[in-house]
This record gives structure tokens, C-alpha cells and sequence, in this order.
């Protein structure tokens, strides 16, 4: 376990801009001289309208809302009706059912792009904590390449994260919505990879753009194969798994050192607790802050949890009944170990269920080679452990099954909310085998105050599988 000590004497070692910023009012604090409660930033704009998008980002947003449907509905913005929009109650947005692209995740709840994209593609440092699902990525991808402009040779924004899965699907997005921008190149670099690999890449095709797991980065560049010293745009997404582990935290630090002083430096999570802020802050200058100070509203409303109590020689009978009977796009199932992953992932492959698994033991290629199997819906049930709890977006997906109790509410948090995304309907089951699963579970409950029910013996399809019914002053397209 680690010593707290060690934790405060790193903390102490962070960059820290000028005190005389934490003693003066804070100005982001007040908007139009009104104070600003329970933590959020009130920040004015009249839309989308005056955004100024590139007409090549806007084009490139267009193409997704419509080239790669998949099984399930779910809400899509038209994104051509936002240039018409000065605000979110008269958006002239065409706001009906269709079939989610895979690039939705950009398109959430209004509330997290609204109040962080105007301030973001002005250069401003941000603190984002929104709900899972509903948009942060939109703010870092579409700021991003709004603001750049791509020199040869030079690495001008690095986006940090803390599995390679979700640095592949980072990049992936940066890849599609820069469709349009043939000048801005992207890379992804993350460890099970040859080395050799990435240092070529480096070296014959430096990209604008590094998506990257901070172990990787912090070794190309040590090795001086990847240059930081022009980076304008410093990127943490899922900020509080990086910063809360010491050894990782002390890899962000070390690569944050080797970028220049003036850039733009935002961080993203659906969890930051009051102990982890001070720790983001001491990395920006005058952040426009976004929390979530009512945990309750961290929880998704569309999604519908519920949990069983059993015995764990239970657990696979259980398991194997409510695959029979649930109706489901895809569905996740989170195991607690490597071991528990692989055997339940056979199991259900003899009992002739379409599964995959994802864990940490899998070589890099195989990892990846399975992510997008199920990404692309060509298996319908993923066995994983945490590795894919935080900022995994697949969009068929509307069930979660806990199959082992997450160590923490935080984790639950995470886990559900790979369910029930973009404002669509999701269910979410947690087994209960043990005296420590009920405590977890009474925590989460007391925390986000969510009643979670036992599990009737009989479920309404409706309450999981269609979207939510939640219209905006919408028009039906022509």
C-alpha cells in the first residue's frame, strides 16, 4: 500500500504556475457578476452558430452522422441545423430517430459542449467532469483541430490516456473527423508495439497530432525519437486514473516537463474527486472548471439497474438464463481477474454464445484484433476486466452485467456507463455473492443516490432496448 507521505512530498514536485493566481479572485468563478454554485462555471455563448467551425470539420461531421449505421437506434444531431442555433432551447436542430453512427460519441447531452467547446477553441485550459457518454471527447477533438495548423516535422498536440484501447479509439476519431484536413496527420503509440515501429514513424512521418499511453511517450521522447518542444495542446483524458497512481502520475509529470510552458492543458473524467482537483490544477493557469459536485447526477438516466443476490457457484447458471431471456444489441460482462475472464469467455463460447474476451494478458495485436471485432458487431458479448471500464465507447452496446462486484462506487460508475450512452436506454446488473459486494453496493447507492431493486422476475424489454422518447423543439427533416 502506498505511504500518503510519498503522495504529498510528489505533489509538492508538480509545476505549480504563479501563487499570486490562487490568492486573487477567481475570475472564472463569476460570470456577468454572478456568483457561480455548487462548483460550476457559468460561461456565455450564443451557440453553435458562431463556433466558427472549419467548413472541413463541419463536413467531416455531416459524412459520420450518416455513413456507418449500426443495429440499434438511438438519437443523432444533424449537425448541419447547428450553424443556425443561438442556443439550446430554440436549436434549429433536426433532432429525430436515427441509426447511431459509430462516430456519436461526439453528440451527448448539449450541457458538457455547450458550456466547455466556445472557451476550449479559444486556447482556454479546461477541467471537465461530465457523466460517462455524454460528449467530453467532442470538446478535445473538435478544439483541437479547429486550432491547429499542422507544421511539417513538428508534434503540435499530445492527447495522454490510460489503456492502449482507448488510445486507439482517440485517435480513430481525431482520424475521422480530420477527413477533410489531409495536411493533419495522426498517430497512435502505446506499449506492446515494436519500438523500432514507432521510431520510423516518427522519423519518416511525424504526425501533428500524438495519441499515446504515457509509458510509450515518455520513452520516445526520452530517447529524443519524439520531440514535444512545439506542442500547444496538452490533452489528459480520464485525467484521474493517470494522476491518482503515483507511478503514472510521475510519467505525465515528467512528459509534461518537456513541453513548452504556454500551451493549452485540458483534463477529462466522469469521476474527479476534491482530493484530485488541487492535483489537476497545479498542471494549468486560470482553468475554466467543470464539476460535478452532486454525485447524483452522475448517474445516466436512461439506464435502468438492477442486482441479484446468489451464491458465486450460482453465478454461471444465473448468467447463462439472463442471456437467454434479455434482449440485447451487445453486452458487456465485467469479471475482477484475467484468470475469471478467459474461463467464463470459454465457458459461454461452449455453450454456444457469440462471445470475446479483453484483458491484460492478451499480446497487443490480439487486444486490438478483438476490440474491433466487437466494436464492429461481429460478436455480440465482451468478457473484460477494468481494462475497458473508462472511456471504451461502443455504441451497440445496451447491457452491462457485473459478474464479479467492482472493487469501489467509482468503478461501478465506469462500468455501467459503457450502457445507456448518448441519452439512449441501457440496463445495468450487478451479482451480489458476498457480505463486501453488498457494502460496495450500499455505497454506490448512498453515493450517486440511485435506488437499485432486485432483479424482478420479469423485465420490460421497452425500459432497456429503444432510445428515450426526449425531443428539443426538433423539426422532422425534408
Amino acid at each position: 500500500m502506498e505511504d500518503p507521505r510519498d503522495n504529498e512530498a510528489y505533489e509538492e514536485e508538480l509545476l505549480d504556475y504563479e501563487e499570486e493566481d490562487e490568492k486573487a479572485p477567481d475570475s472564472a468563478n463569476k460570470v456577468n457578476g454572478d456568483a457561480v454554485k455548487k462548483g460550476y462555471v457559468g460561461i456565455h455563448s450564443s451557440g453553435f452558430r458562431d463556433f466558427l467551425l472549419k467548413p472541413e470539420l463541419l463536413r467531416a461531421i455531416v459524412d459520420s452522422g450518416f455513413e456507418h449505421p449500426s443495429e440499434g437506434k438511438c438519437f443523432s444531431l444533424h449537425f448541419l441545423a447547428f450553424r443556425k442555433a443561438t442556443n439550446y432551447k430554440d436549436m434549429e436542430v433536426i433532432f429525430y430517430l436515427q441509426t447511431v453512427p459509430s462516430a456519436a460519441l461526439l453528440f451527448g447531452y448539449p450541457s458538457v459542449q455547450h458550456e466547455c467547446i466556445p472557451q476550449a477553441i479559444l486556447g482556454m485550459d479546461v477541467i471537465c467532469q461530465a457523466k460517462s457518454g455524454m460528449g467530453k471527447t467532442a470538446v478535445f477533438v473538435l478544439s483541437t483541430l479547429q486550432q491547429i495548423e499542422p507544421t511539417p516535422g513538428q508534434v503540435s498536440a499530445l492527447i495522454l490516456c490510460h489503456t492502449r484501447e482507448l488510445a486507439y479509439q482517440i485517435c480513430n476519431e481525431f482520424v475521422r473527423f480530420s477527413t477533410y484536413l489531409p495536411d493533419t496527420k495522426v498517430s497512435v503509440f502505446y506499449g506492446g508495439v515494436n519500438n523500432k515501429i514507432h521510431k520510423d514513424l516518427l522519423k519518416n512521418e511525424c504526425p501533428h497530432i500524438v495519441v499515446g499511453t504515457p509509458g510509450r511517450v515518455l520513452g520516445l521522447a526520452r530517447d529524443k525519437d519524439l520531440s514535444l518542444k512545439n506542442v500547444r495542446h496538452f490533452i489528459l483524458d480520464e485525467c484521474d486514473k493517470m494522476l491518482e497512481s503515483l507511478d503514472m502520475r510521475r510519467d505525465v509529470q515528467e512528459i509534461f516537463k518537456m513541453t513548452p510552458h504556454d500551451k493549452q492543458v485540458m483534463m477529462f473524467s466522469a469521476t474527479l474527486s476534491k482530493e484530485i482537483r488541487p492535483v489537476c490544477k497545479k498542471f494549468m493557469q486560470d482553468p475554466m472548471e467543470i464539476y460535478v459536485d452532486d454525485e447524483a447526477k452522475l448517474t445516466l438516466h436512461g439506464l435502468v439497474q438492477h442486482y441479484i443476490k446468489l451464491s458465486e457457484m450460482e453465478k454461471n447458471r444465473k448468467l447463462n438464463d439472463l442471456l437467454d431471456a434479455l434482449d440485447f444489441n451487445q453486452v458487456v460482462i465485467f469479471v475482477k481477474s484475467v484468470s475469471r475472464a478467459g474461463e467464463l469467455n470459454k465457458l459461454l463460447i461452449e455453450c454456444n454464445f457469440p462471445s470475446i474476451c479483453i484483458h491484460s494478458g492478451m499480446s497487443q495485436e490480439e487486444r486490438l484484433t478483438h476490440y474491433k471485432s466487437f466494436k464492429e458487431g461481429h460478436k455480440r458479448i465482451l468478457v473484460a476486466t477494468d481494462l475497458v471500464g473508462r472511456g471504451i465507447d461502443i455504441e451497440r452496446v445496451n447491457i452491462v452485467i457485473n459478474y464479479d462486484m467492482p472493487d469501489s462506487a467509482d468503478t461501478y460508475l465506469h462500468r455501467v456507463g459503457r450502457a445507456g450512452r448518448f441519452g439512449t436506454k441501457g440496463l445495468a446488473i450487478t451479482f451480489v455473492a458476498s457480505a463486501s459486494d453488498s457494502e460496495v453496493l450500499n455505497q454506490v447507492q448512498d453515493r450517486f443516490e440511485v435506488d437499485i431493486k432486485e432483479l424482478p422476475e420479469q423485465i420490460d424489454t421497452s425500459t432497456y432496448s429503444k432510445c428515450l422518447t426526449v425531443f428539443t423543439n426538433y423539426a422532422k427533416p425534408a
